[in-house]
């Protein structure tokens, strides 16, 4: 194993603070959604930690695509993640991760999503301890890309053999 890069940010004040990164490409104050005024000061965590997944997800989901045939084009992801109160009165997150697979049938596209829930390191990380729950979805409005890629550059991708970011 290999490290290929590590992100480095710092948070001030927990849920209701700030973050920024070691580089400053992020520099964040957070809203709570619990804490009355600053619901909608910025994102909160599980927004944050949303995007990335669907991001990271998204990368797995187009190189599991190419197990299965052509590149999947237009395709979408999104995430849901929840704050999960427990019995004990702890916390934990519970995702949903909808994809719609323009051109995939539902049957292949379940197959294409849980071999991406395989490899995608976020969905890695959680094993174990919390719910993802994988739902195929209709399909999305045409764009001009493909995996994050123009059309055209697609091409050039694949020759050159870079992977998708993950």
């Amino acid at each position: 194993m290999k490290t290929l890069f590590t992100a480095d940010v710092t948070s001030l004040g927990g849920r209701s603070g700030t973050i920024q990164s070691a580089d400053g490409l992020l520099d964040v104050t957070l809203g709570n959604p619990l804490e009355k005024g600053i619901e909608k000061r910025g994102p909160n965590p599980e927004l944050l930690f949303a995007g990335a997944y669907s991001v990271c997800y998204h990368g797995a989901l187009c190189n599991a695509a190419k197990q299965f045939g052509p590149p999947i084009a237009d395709s979408r992801v999104r995430a849901l993640v929840s704050l999960i109160e427990d019995d004990q009165g702890g916390f934990r997150l519970a995702v949903e991760l909808h994809a719609q697979l323009p051109g995939a049938d539902r049957a292949l596209a379940q197959r294409i999503m849980d071999e991406a829930h395989k490899t995608c390191p976020y969905s890695k990380a959680l094993r174990g301890d919390t719910a993802v729950t994988l739902v195929v979805d209709g399909p999305a409005e045409p764009t001009s890309e493909i995996c994050g890629l123009p059309r055209g550059r697609l091409a050039a991708r694949e020759q050159t053999k870079i992977q998708p970011n993950l």
